[in-house]
């Protein structure tokens, strides 16, 4: 077997680039969220109450349980961390047949 060569972990592990570029910016949201839930210094309770969850999903989030998170509830938490969101949509290179 070949050794390959990934621009991501989640290139490697997951089935589909779709499925990959999903957990990518799942997981940099997730990243961003857990640095500014541990800025902010209080207790998970008190940051579930800033993010309108419950505490054991703040627990989820600073655990890094990504599969319990769509992308879209993590952009409405981006919003309410009070994050400023946006994402560029690029042209990529065609690869030769």
């Amino acid at each position: 077997m070949a050794n390959e060569r990934f621009s991501s972990i989640w290139d490697a592990i997951e089935d589909t680039p779709e499925e990959a570029l999903n957990m990518r910016l799942r997981s940099a949201l997730m990243a961003k969220l857990t640095e500014r839930v541990k800025a902010w210094d209080v207790t998970q309770k008190e940051a579930a109450r800033r993010l309108g969850l419950t505490q054991p999903r703040v627990n989820d989030l600073l655990n890094g349980r990504i599969n319990k998170f769509s992308l879209d509830a993590l952009v409405n938490l981006a919003a309410l961390a009070h994050f400023h969101v946006e994402f560029a949509i690029e042209d990529e290179p065609e690869e030769a047949a």
